[in-house]
């Protein structure tokens, strides 16, 4: 019986040994959750329609060491062009809270990497890596104003641009259902007015995004002969202007120019001919899209959607032009002659001295109705039904005070076609 109690005792020490052992053992230092807005990044497919704005919360099963999760142990890339994004990196507890410090891309694809992050007992968790595309078509950040005319509303989505006036615009089908709805005009009366046009076109280097339909049928003067559109603007060129003409057969902005002690204006004119400064073209017109086999830039613009880009780069002082993805016009201010102003373009600025045009941003026209100049002109009196008032409709606006890159250009378009 002694050995038999002996042996009982034995055995309870042995199991309450292996017992304190194994609550002496660390928690494996694990990723619990990964959260971006609510939404699961720890799932076994890529997440989809994460906010552009959305914070990150990754949860752990144990303490997290705070010295190492930092900027170098956490990453996040966009994937178009492998830039990373700059974060704030903040723990508490078993918890790690990842803000962006800009808003992201929407429709993008970012990479989530963490590696070499420590719990507090010194674990080391494995190498983790997520993707996550952000919720609508594909855009770039950073517009300083959006207009989209979704959910009944013709005010930029920044918040900087709400109308002043709105008249006869209707919002329509856009040109698919990715795009949503799209803001109509009929040619004649209808007009839309945001104060604040110097302040969208005051910048070194711009650029203004969008898609058009110019609607052909019926747009006559009363002498029936096709009239132009002026599809937006600020001032006409003493602030910039988008414009297409009644044969469709090119398209322009014209802007104006800070040029050091002046302020001068310029056009970036495609017309589809191929003419460059080596065949014939202007001296700074460094490349230009030949359409001339092809129907030319009607078959581009009229009585179908185009998205358009057009663009200002200081640095290098080359302004261009994308027609669907594709560069159409190229031009370089340096090439400009000895002697012109246009040598020292800065950027985009709304001509200070201008008297004649009011400083509203128009979308329909290309000045706002206080405005005198080419008041008696047929095709320039923002008052009259039978001037090159735009008839067509119009979506997806947008406007940065820096220029895309061909990836974005391409991006863009290719997200929403």
């Amino acid at each position: 019986m002694k050995w038999i109690s002996s042996t009982l005792v034995a055995f309870a020490l042995i199991a309450m040994l292996a017992q304190s052992c194994k609550k002496d053992d660390p928690v494996v230092f694990a990723l619990s959750s990964l959260l971006a807005g609510g939404i699961d990044l720890n799932g076994a497919s890529s997440a989809t329609g994460v906010a552009t704005d959305a914070t990150i919360v990754a949860t752990f099963s144990t303490e997290v060491d705070g010295s190492t999760a930092n900027a170098t142990n956490i990453t996040l890339i966009r994937d178009y062009d492998a830039a990373s994004v700059d974060l704030t990196i903040t723990t508490s507890g078993n918890t790690i809270t990842i803000v962006p410090n800009e808003e992201l891309a929407s429709g993008a694809l970012y990479e989530l990497g963490m590696a070499n992050v420590k719990s507090s007992d010194g674990q080391a968790l494995g190498a983790i890596t997520r993707t996550y595309t952000t919720i609508g078509t594909f855009a770039p950040s950073g517009a300083v104003a959006y207009w989209n005319f979704e959910d009944g509303s013709v005010n930029d989505l920044t918040g900087a641009y709400t109308a002043v006036e709105n008249t006869d615009v209707t919002l329509v089908d856009s040109k698919n259902s990715i795009l949503g709805k799209a803001a109509s005009f009929n040619g004649t009366t209808s007009y839309i007015e945001y104060p604040g046009g110097p302040a969208l076109m005051n910048t070194a280097s711009f650029t203004l995004s969008f898609w058009v339909y110019a609607n052909s049928v019926g747009h006559t003067d009363p002498n029936g002969n096709p009239k132009g559109n002026f599809v937006m603007g600020t001032g006409f060129f003493k602030g910039f202007q988008f414009e297409i003409p009644g044969d469709y057969a090119w398209c322009k902005i014209a802007a104006q120019y800070d040029c050091g002690t002046v302020t001068e204006s310029e056009d970036i004119f495609f017309i589809g001919d191929g003419a460059t400064k080596d065949n014939g073209g202007w001296q700074g017109w460094t490349f230009c899209k030949d359409l001339t086999g092809s129907g030319g830039v009607p078959v581009l613009l009229k009585d179908t959607w185009a998205h358009i880009v057009v663009m200002y780069d200081a640095p290098s002082k080359v302004g261009s032009m994308y027609i669907n993805g594709e560069l159409m016009k190229a031009q370089d201010f340096d090439l400009w002659p000895a002697g012109a102003n246009k040598l020292n373009a800065a950027g985009l600025k709304f001509d200070p001295l201008a008297t004649d045009v009011g400083q509203g941003f128009v979308f329909g026209f290309a000045q706002d109705k206080s405005s005198t100049l080419f008041s008696t002109e047929p095709w320039g009196n923002v008052n009259s039904p039978d001037s090159n008032h735009f008839q067509g409709n119009l979506d997806d606006v947008r406007v940065y005070h820096r220029t895309l890159t061909q990836d974005e250009i391409t991006l863009m378009y290719n997200s929403s076609k």
